[in-house]
């Protein structure tokens, strides 16, 4: 059975980090492109930060930039990790991991529908 499973969710206070780790299983996800995203209530799933099969090349979206890092371990069972500093209410979310299919290149994943296969994710809540 193939998984995605999203580990690290919790409630911060405003400025606090937390580290989020997804673990891949019942597949070699250690070729594929992998991604986090984000849905907050009532609004669409959102990108947030992805990586190469490799994890050499990485990108994020603009409201991750400077303060998430995305980062990844293919030994065994591939995990990519999300650390998260600086955080802001507006980060309140659910966190899903997602992985893509294909030849591994993290600028192919640009939205929601890119990804082949999903976490069910783990609830961030930052507090004011």
């Amino acid at each position: 059975q193939v998984q995605l499973v999203e580990s690290g969710g919790g409630l911060m206070h405003t400025g606090g980090s937390l580290i989020l780790s997804c673990v891949g299983s019942g597949r070699t996800f250690s070729r594929y492109a992998m991604g986090w995203f984000r849905q907050a209530p009532g609004k669409e799933r959102e990108f947030v930060a992805a990586i190469s099969w490799s994890g050499i090349a990485t990108y994020y979206s603009d409201s991750a930039k400077g303060r998430f890092t995305i980062s990844r371990d293919n030994a065994e069972n591939t995990t990519v990790y999300l650390q998260m500093n600086s955080l802001k209410p507006e980060d309140t979310a659910v966190y899903y991991c997602g992985a893509r299919l294909g030849n591994g290149q993290a600028t192919d994943i640009v939205g929601a529908a890119d990804m082949d296969y999903w976490g069910k994710g783990t609830l961030v809540t930052v507090s004011s």
